[in-house]
């Protein structure tokens, strides 16, 4: 009888406990968000962020995917390579560094591009974003994981034959200055050497998602559509 009465008392003393410290807690957000509000900070975004790295060679169709991902599932749309370039055209310290870079032909620093990123990120009011053509290389990947503080949901690697590469490049007629075969042939072999480690690392982790990118826009666009929506039926 004891027992059972010593066990009933630890119980409700257990359950009154954690009443209190719950109503406290509860208390102690109230009053901090208050205190924020009054202070003028900003409280954070209510969701965390959905992020989707999306990888390829050149011509491999992933720019022409992420305009319809955005399209139907909501995403902020985030091109490393157009943060670059505004970055350029900006005529800011960092532009001119960028620009003397990739005149060398050499990547631009790690942290530049993710701090150019993280600043798009926290101007947004999205919590899911789409960022193309990042990371290209190791130090990238492990420079957003630090600095960010997160790592993907979901990396996309758009999958495609280099001669079919090669062909779109050379057909697509944009007027970009390293559309031209030689250069599709050097950028061709800079991401095989740089960015196969860091889709290798993705696939390693689970988080890897090939899309054989051989068909038309809505056919390779099928293989994308069902990846999104499972993650949107989960949530």
């Amino acid at each position: 009888m004891w027992r059972r009465v010593a066990s009933l008392s630890s119980s409700i003393s257990s359950s009154f406990l954690a009443q209190t410290a719950s109503r406290l807690n509860t208390w102690e957000s109230l009053t901090t968000g208050i205190a924020q509000q009054a202070k003028g900070v900003i409280a954070p975004k209510e969701k965390t962020p959905f992020i989707t790295f999306v990888l390829g060679g050149p011509g491999s169709g992933k720019g022409t995917q992420c305009i319809k991902i955005v399209e139907t599932f909501g995403f902020a749309h985030l091109s490393a390579g157009d943060l670059l370039r505004r970055e350029i055209a900006s005529k800011s310290a960092d532009g001119a560094m960028i620009l003397n870079t990739i005149k060398e032909g050499k990547i631009v620093p790690s942290q530049v591009t993710v701090k150019l990123i993280q600043k798009e990120m926290e101007l947004s009011d999205n919590h899911k974003f789409l960022i193309d053509g990042f990371p290209r290389t190791e130090e990238n990947r492990v420079s957003f994981e630090q600095i960010i503080g997160v790592e993907p949901n979901v990396v996309l690697f758009f999958d495609c034959p280099e001669e079919e590469m090669v062909k779109r490049v050379l057909n697509r007629n944009e007027g970009r200055v390293d559309d031209n075969l030689e250069t599709i042939k050097k950028r061709l072999t800079v991401f095989q050497a740089l960015s196969l480690p860091v889709i290798n690392y993705y696939s390693e982790k689970g988080k890897l998602y090939t899309i054989k990118a051989i068909g038309t826009e809505d056919e390779i666009f099928e293989q994308v559509r069902p990846i999104f929506a499972a993650f949107e039926t989960v949530g």
